[in-house]
């Protein structure tokens, strides 16, 4: 007998990738490499029939907080910042078009010769088509992370899941690069995570998933294939959960 392929257990997902991990080795920039295998994974979701939808940081290219310790404004910082995310955006677009997939742009400020405005039906269209939206520029207002912009956008197009890759295997009581006997979580309540003040992404993101109980799903991305086992319901990363 024949093998159905695994269904996706999520309808439309949110996925927030970290600007830092286009660094490969490099100190700034994008390794095109690590842009490739990448796109690959979103591919390969893409390819269960998902409704994906994409934000990135740019921590690879400026980091708007960082920028106001040397005495830049923090607004003017931060909007530089949402322009770094836009060309982390730009270059994912690309790299996911060469793996055959129909994607958008979405700009939250205005650039109508490289991106779409956000307009919420019309990126719930593009999902409903069946193309990979990637959301830029933030939210399009300083003092905003990315993560706020990504769990904002989450709850905008009716997200079932928001998952976020970052550079380590989940959710650890402590930095496991510096303290190595931290304790990893595989699941975690929401409300404990808040209780113990782990920095799963900044508050305004947690406060936002919580209020709409938005489950969470924090994994390294560099781990291949891990993107497609999370939506399959496989255990992979730290699920986090709401009490």
């Amino acid at each position: 007998m024949t093998r159905q392929p695994k269904r996706p257990v999520y309808k439309r997902v949110l996925y927030k990738l970290s600007g830092a991990a286009l660094l490969g080795d490099q100190d700034f920039g994008i390794e095109g490499r690590v842009l490739k295998r990448l796109a690959v994974d979103i591919a390969d979701v893409a390819a269960t029939g998902v409704d994906l939808a994409l934000v990135i940081g740019g921590g690879n290219i400026f980091r708007g907080l960082n920028a106001t310790k040397t005495g830049m404004t923090r607004a003017h910082a931060d909007y530089m910042g949402m322009l770094a995310t836009v060309m982390n955006a730009m270059a994912l677009q690309d790299a996911l078009e060469q793996c055959g997939l129909a994607t958008r742009l979405v700009s939250s400020i205005e650039m109508k010769e490289i991106a779409e405005p956000f307009i919420r039906r019309r990126a719930i269209r593009h999902l409903e088509k069946g193309r990979v939206v990637i959301f830029g520029a933030g939210t399009g207002n300083p003092y905003f992370t990315t993560d706020t912009a990504a769990a904002l956008r989450a709850l905008e197009i009716d997200a079932d899941v928001f998952i976020k890759g970052t550079q380590v295997d989940g959710i650890y009581s402590a930095d496991p690069e510096i303290h190595k006997d931290a304790l990893y979580f595989a699941t975690l309540s929401g409300d404990e995570a808040i209780r113990q003040g782990l920095r799963v992404m900044d508050m305004t993101a947690f406060t936002l998933c919580q209020e709409a109980k938005l489950p969470i799903i924090v994994f390294n991305l560099h781990t291949q294939g891990q993107l497609l086992r999370i939506l399959h319901g496989e255990p992979a990363g730290t699920s986090v959960y709401w009490e």
